[in-house]
């Protein structure tokens, strides 16, 4: 049974960091990508970041320059460093985890976290 479990949500005010974790259990060695989206209320979920196994990165246009992602694999652990947030950062964010294309079908999405960026 695979598990995703975020942390490290919370309230923020603009301009301020905060940095979230996703911890994987089960079956994580064939999660070759593993990311961040995020759903703001009344919008569709979106893609943040991903990274591989091998570290290569992508960010949305949004983001780039102000988070980083990362992760070890020796924990089975993806990182998300929000600096210099915003308040349109505000918004629910899930982990997510698949073999080949994150957000494909049948990925697998942890609970989220609720980010909250005051301005």
């Amino acid at each position: 049974q695979v598990q995703l479990v975020e942390s490290g949500g919370g309230l923020v005010q603009a301009g301020g960091s905060l940095r979230l974790s996703c911890a994987v259990s089960g079956n994580s060695f064939s999660f070759n990508v593993m990311g961040w989206f995020r759903q703001a209320p009344g919008k569709q979920r979106e893609l943040v970041a991903g990274v591989t196994r091998g570290s290569t990165t992508n960010y949305a246009d949004s983001v780039k320059g102000r988070f980083t992602i990362s992760r070890d694999n020796a924990k089975n652990t993806v990182y998300l460093q929000m600096n210099s947030l915003k308040a349109e950062d505000t918004a629910v964010y899930y982990c997510n985890a698949h073999p080949l294309t994150l957000g494909a079908p049948r990925s697998h999405w942890g609970q989220g976290t609720q980010v909250t960026v005051s301005s």
